[in-house]
């Protein structure tokens, strides 16, 4: 285990949703997995209770707490993208895996985990700030998946105009 590792509490299904996001997303991969040795208030033993993964570099322990506490937007794991085919392939695999959609590249998979899926360039607009930034931002506002063309075409009338 990594000396600094993200626990994600689930409900249950930790397992699932690490082959799923160890499926998706490169630079990933399913570690340890660990069952229950003895039952517990919301299993029994040889549950599930841990796997070690990590998820596009991040190493991330998945734990199968219960329902006592939820996740929410306050964290979300942020996804760089290269391209629309990239931001569209993690963007549907995520939806389309009985996630749902959000704002502004966000998305929250099945397991109520907060996905952001953001293009470089929108990254970049932002930081250059002035008229870039509040064009690419103003763009982006309305959108769910995110869409480069249209970023790119803001991007161009900030600078052309």
């Amino acid at each position: 285990m990594a000396k600094n590792t993200v626990c994600l509490w689930y409900e249950s299904g930790a397992d699932e949703a690490a082959r799923f996001y160890t499926g998706v997303f490169p630079q990933s991969q399913l570690g340890a997995i660990c069952r229950a040795p003895s039952d517990y208030p919301n299993g029994k033993a040889g549950d599930v209770l841990t796997v070690e993964f990590v998820v596009a570099g991040i190493p991330c322990l998945g734990l199968n707490g219960g329902p006592r506490f939820q996740h929410s937007e306050a964290f979300s794991f942020q996804i760089a993208t290269e391209d629309q085919a990239e931001t569209d392939r993690y963007w549907h695999a995520i939806v389309g895996n009985g996630g749902q959609a959000s704002q502004c590249g966000w998305c929250k998979d099945k397991w109520g985990i907060s996905w952001q899926i953001t293009p470089r360039i929108l990254m970049s607009a932002m930081a250059q700030g002035g008229m870039v930034a509040k064009r690419a931002f103003e763009a982006m506002m309305p959108m769910q998946r995110i869409d480069i063309a249209v970023l790119e075409a803001a991007i161009a009338a900030a600078k052309n105009g």
